[in-house]
């Protein structure tokens, strides 16, 4: 399961969860900095990711399009990038129980 962290989240959280999250990135790690939307979409679809973001445009647009990506989208508020990813760590068996092998499009991670 790799990991696409959109804009709103730190590329210093992709160190520490590559070792979890094998091939996981970040967008502007990818020159998508400026892309929008819909962009990072059909990237994250052409290159098998899991768009990771705190905005909520990515759960319309999997409403909208289908899967995948699929996305996980943190509610876990203002919390530092190594909370971030600590959080990602620690529930990755969960995540990949809800997101791989089933029909769920999107995950909202507290």
């Amino acid at each position: 399961m790799k990991l696409l962290l959109d804009e709103n989240l730190s590329r210093r959280i992709v160190s520490p969860i590559t070792s979890h999250y094998p091939g996981s990135s970040q967008v502007a790690l990818l020159g998508l900095e400026r892309a929008a939307d819909a962009a990072i979409w059909a990237y994250a679809r052409q290159h098998d990711f899991i768009i990771v973001t705190k905005d909520s445009d990515f759960v319309d647009l999997s409403t909208l399009y289908g899967q995948p990506p699929k996305v996980i989208l943190l509610r876990t508020g203002n919390q530092t990038w190594q909370m971030t990813a600590q959080t990602l760590i620690d529930r990755r068996e969960s995540l990949e129980s809800a997101l791989i092998g089933t029909n769920t499009a999107c995950v909202d991670l507290y």
